[in-house]
């Protein structure tokens, strides 16, 4: 491993760039792929895992899939809202066929000693690793939820039976030019808090 990786510039200079991550939904071609995706994923691998469990699982929806898949949420959204099937489905169509790159990450839950909720916690972990990733080799993403990611029938139309789960799905790609600009970030002081023992 070269000396400049343990060098405190190079790892303020790592830091620094990750600092600067956002999430970003303007996202256009060349999605990750070929070694570079396989770096996502690796980093999603190394996420804290308490008995190794070993409970992520990354499903990969791209190229012409997304037309499948996209079919597959409108044809979820009717069952969950008839009256709006119309909308939704176009909607998540459209959502579809804008990403580049769709991962849909999950927890396959195991019985054990370790409780589920940590199960899933670990996946959320890896979804993470993986947003931090893509930021790191120059690539937008953003982790989106909703109610697709909790559809039971979505879920198990990606291999997630319960009381596996998706924890939901990164859109990934190249940034496109965005007018919004950076928002500001949380001040610590609102989010930390020195513990101290309570009085006698």
């Amino acid at each position: 491993m070269p000396d400049s990786f343990h060098s405190q510039e190079f790892r303020h200079a790592t830091l620094d760039h990750l600092l600067a991550r956002r999430s970003l939904g303007l996202l256009q071609d060349p999605a990750p792929q070929g070694a570079d995706l396989d770096l996502i994923l690796q980093a999603g691998l190394r996420a804290p895992d308490h008995g190794r469990m070993r409970p992520w699982r990354f499903v990969t929806i791209r190229g012409d899939a997304r037309v499948a898949f996209g079919e597959c949420l409108a044809a979820a959204a009717a069952k969950r809202d008839p009256e709006a099937a119309a909308a939704l489905g176009e909607r998540g169509r459209a959502w579809v066929r804008r990403t580049p790159l769709l991962i849909a990450v999950g927890a396959i839950v195991k019985d054990g000693k370790i409780p589920a909720f940590e199960q899933v916690l670990s996946a959320g972990a890896a979804a993470m690793n993986m947003l931090n990733a893509a930021h790191l080799l120059g690539y937008g993403a953003m982790w989106v939820t909703g109610a697709n990611a909790y559809d039971p029938n979505v879920n198990t139309l990606l291999g997630f039976e319960a009381p596996s789960r998706l924890v939901g799905f990164l859109t990934i790609g190249t940034p496109a030019p965005s007018p919004t600009p950076l928002l500001p970030r949380p001040e610590l002081s609102a989010h930390v808090i020195d513990w101290r023992p309570p009085a006698e």
